[in-house]
């Protein structure tokens, strides 16, 4: 097949005229689009068969997301992603693993013959993916019995990829730029092209290739990231204290209100019903995504907060005596501290804090040291909030076991970057907050051993949480519903499952990577600017980089960026006693998403070098 050369206004032939019947490049992104908007299964039409323009009247196609790659190089500069006309964010970005959100016009697929056992099906002509949640809102002709999970990344082609590829790939063997270090360059057009470009270490060290991570795919995902901040498109940095929302959990909320909205385990009516299997589908998404062993294992609350305040004043309460000793970190946020001074003042026993070394790090050896028979908890952090620091948790675990003592994690800032299984680590309690992971604000977890959970007693008293009651006893469900006395957060735990789903199709282990390498790009920045001091060069980090910057408060270096539509957090971050340690008192925090990129970094960057010049200071 030969295709003369593209250039920016068409194909022309040799005489610089377009050639006949050949698309220019805006069309040929049309055309792609074509290919995928293709059902899986269904006829794909021949190139010649599809039209060569779309008319004035036409929609042109939804641009797909990419929340099933992941990223197999270092990150580099990329254009902000396209803003939304609309204002929607892209909706029909939001739901990464199957058409049918995107195309609600379209019957959803359903899965291929040999999965169709074990995947389900969507009620037939239903837009919306997450339909079937465990939920008896199904339509005649569905099967009665549905599988517990309905969100399930189901496996399939993208009809004509390959003849796709190789059209692509000839027309753009033919025009693709070189770069001035000799590599090809990157055009942008095609992301798809590139992916299949990315060389990736296999077994026996035979190369593979896996799709590269298109973060502005990502991007469209999030609607908040079109906003504009003082006139300048919004950069979220500020992503330790509350993440943004993908546009499938923004759906999934709209679609519980819309239609699901009820109380639940308390009557027989049909949008109990509905109400209480999406609520339990997402305690059951908690389940599998911690790796925990039993669904009962798993208590909602409002947060990490709440959740470390639960098990102090039960399984606390219950368990520590005067004398004895409570171990947590130098990291810890005031939460993982101020309960547990709280239940230390009311028992009379005693707080002993396992320092850290100058990078930030835990000084094991001296854990080793503060560990005794009447250590009862170790509570600690996977993850600092203030440094990035990740802590040797899983030998934290087994130090604390060997001297007989209860594992507390609190893994608030740890869910969204690190693989968690809390069986693997053999933690007796782990904690974590919905917000932080993409997902509803004023939702949280409590995972706890069963064991545990059974002898522990009750926190709240009310509805929801009784198995009976007279004037003269009470008698608790067991758990996990022993803890969650009255109206829970419904909505926002059914938004947090949709939030996990979305993580999920992405993968951790993906988004780790790109978020090191942000990370690494960001630190190397800072790192060259004068008068940046970092805090916290722990070998092994989350994407945490709080700095402060000589000459200016904390506050002057938030209020230059914020001026610039860059969101950081300037303050203590609920971590003063670590901060001290480092002799200050606040820092600069930027934290990264994997929706960020590298020329927001430079952004910032070009702001604190600004400031480091002695240019721009900012007024009080």
């Amino acid at each position: 097949m030969t295709i003369p050369t593209p250039t920016s206004n068409g194909v022309e032939g040799l005489s610089g005229a377009p050639a006949p019947g050949i698309p220019d490049e805006a069309t040929l992104g049309r055309l792609a689009s074509e290919f995928f908007r293709a059902l899986p299964g269904a006829a794909l039409p021949s190139f010649d068969d599809l039209p060569t323009s779309l008319g004035a009247g036409s929609v042109p196609a939804p641009e797909l997301s990419l929340a099933q790659s992941g990223p197999s190089i270092a990150p580099q500069p990329v254009a902000p992603a396209p803003v939304d006309p609309v204002g929607s964010g892209g909706a029909e970005f939001g739901v990464p693993e199957a058409y049918a959100a995107s195309l609600p016009s379209v019957t959803p697929p359903q899965p291929p013959s040999q999965f169709a056992d074990v995947l389900p099906v969507s009620p037939p002509g239903s837009p919306y993916y997450f339909l079937g949640e465990a939920s008896p809102y199904t339509q005649s002709g569905t099967s009665p019995t549905v599988p517990e999970n309905r969100v399930v990344a189901q496996p399939f082609g993208l009809p004509g990829e390959g003849e796709l590829k190789a059209l692509l790939a000839e027309i753009a063997a033919d025009r693709e730029p070189v770069a001035a270090h000799g590599q090809p360059a990157h055009t942008g057009n095609f992301y798809f092209l590139d992916a299949a470009k990315v060389p990736e270490a296999g077994p026996n060290g035979r190369e593979t290739s896996r799709p590269a991570f298109d973060v502005n795919a990502v991007r469209r995902d999030f609607p908040i990231l079109n906003e504009r901040v003082n006139g300048k498109p919004l950069v979220w940095f500020d992503n330790a204290a509350t993440t943004q929302k993908p546009q499938s959990v923004i759906d999934r909320l709209a679609y519980f209100y819309a239609h699901e909205n009820s109380n639940i385990h308390r009557a027989a009516h049909e949008l109990a019903a509905r109400a209480t299997d999406a609520y339990e589908a997402a305690r059951n998404k908690v389940q599998r995504f911690l790796g925990a062993g039993s669904a009962d294992e798993i208590i909602f609350v409002r947060g990490a907060t709440e959740a470390i305040n639960l098990v102090a004043k039960t399984w606390g309460v219950q368990n520590i005596g005067e004398g004895d000793e409570i171990v947590v970190s130098l990291l810890e946020h005031h939460a993982n501290i101020v309960p547990w001074q709280q239940l230390a003042a009311q028992v009379g026993a005693k707080i002993r804090v396992i320092p850290v070394d100058d990078s930030g790090q835990l000084r094991l050896d001296e854990l080793q040291k503060l560990l005794n028979p009447r250590t009862k908890l170790v509570s600690v952090t996977q993850v600092s909030n203030a440094l990035g620091t990740v802590t040797p948790i899983k030998k934290v675990i087994d130090m604390a076991h060997a001297a007989g003592a209860k594992v507390l994690v609190d893994g608030a800032q740890s869910v969204s970057h690190l693989r968690v299984n809390v069986q693997a680590l053999d933690a007796d309690f782990f904690v974590f907050s919905g917000h932080k992971i993409f997902g509803p604000t004023g939702i949280g977890v409590v995972y706890g051993k069963k064991a545990l959970l059974e002898q522990m007693p009750p926190w709240q008293g009310g509805g929801n949480m009784i198995a009976d009651v007279t004037f003269e006893k009470t008698l608790f469900q067991p758990a996990p519903n022993k803890f969650e006395a009255g109206t829970g957060n419904i909505a926002d735990a059914v938004g947090l499952g949709a939030a996990l789903d979305y993580v999920e199709r992405i993968g951790l282990e993906n988004i780790a990577r790109y978020e090191h390498d942000l990370l690494v790009y960001a630190t190397r920045g800072l790192s060259s600017i004068p008068g940046v001091r970092l805090i916290g060069t722990a070998a092994d980090k989350a994407s945490v980089a709080s700095f402060v910057l000589a000459g200016y408060s904390t506050e002057e270096v938030g209020r230059a960026l914020n001026e610039e539509g860059i969101a950081v957090r300037s303050g203590h971050h609920c971590a003063q006693p670590i901060l001290r340690r480092f002799g200050v008192e606040a820092t600069v925090r930027p934290s990264l998403a994997f929706y960020n990129t590298c020329e927001e970094i430079d952004r910032m960057l070009a702001v604190v070098r600004r400031l480091a010049r002695g240019k721009g200071r900012v007024a009080a």
